[in-house]
């Protein structure tokens, strides 16, 4: 079973959020609080792709609420990319986390390509319907995701590609990659971490023209 089954044929974007708090596409929807969609209008110009929900993300239901989200927001600003022009989403709607016991601390777990594949429906049904005209995939995951399992953002991060017709019925003109936000937070040198990710943005505010 995938999300394919969850995704109504026909939905807006509210429709698909709605959808998506029922989704049992995979086995992540059990331990999660809750399902996190997007956030963002729907005549966005640029499409960011997470990884996954954190740990404040699927307390409070959006992405990009907790560390690493306050920090691609100013990475945002400082790059040139108008926050009403943005829509957020990932490429995972669940958090998949491992835990000692109740009341410990929940700990990242990286989503496996299953999880990926799985959710993948929602994304395409997302991007189906809001036609940008860049999206920027943040982190590894969410890359290969998109461009294939042997795309690596070490090497290839900054650069537009065209958008891969398979993703999604109806893709826009181009795919960027970066790092994902959280790998500023844990780099040894945050600062120049964090000006290759606003230099990586500004090429995405670049397109826009």
């Amino acid at each position: 079973m995938t999300a394919a089954d969850f995704v109504p044929a026909g939905a807006d974007l509210e429709g698909l959020r709605t959808a998506a708090r029922g989704c049992r596409g995979c086995e992540l929807w059990e331990p999660a609080t809750q399902t996190v969609f997007s956030a963002g209008p729907a005549d966005a110009t640029v499409v960011l792709v997470g990884e996954q929900p954190g740990d404040q993300e699927d307390r409070q239901g959006l992405p990009f609420v907790g560390p690493a989200g306050r920090l691609l927001v100013k990475a945002l600003d400082d790059a040139g990319l108008p926050r009403e022009t943005v829509y957020r989403t990932n490429a995972v709607k669940h958090f998949r986390f491992t835990q000692a016991g109740p009341g410990k601390r929940r700990i990242h777990q990286t989503p496996d390509r299953v999880h990926v594949e799985a959710c993948r429906p929602w994304l395409r049904a997302e991007l189906a319907l809001l036609e940008p005209v860049v999206i920027v995939a943040l982190g590894a995951t969410a890359a290969k995701g998109m461009l294939g399992a042997s795309f690596r953002v070490t090497r290839q991060r900054g650069q537009l590609l065209a958008f891969p017709p398979s993703t999604a019925t109806e893709g826009p003109p181009w795919i960027m990659a970066t790092i994902h936000p959280s790998a500023v937070l844990r780099s040894d040198d945050r600062d120049q971490a964090y000006a290759g990710l606003v230099a990586d943005l500004r090429v995405a505010a670049v397109a826009l023209g």
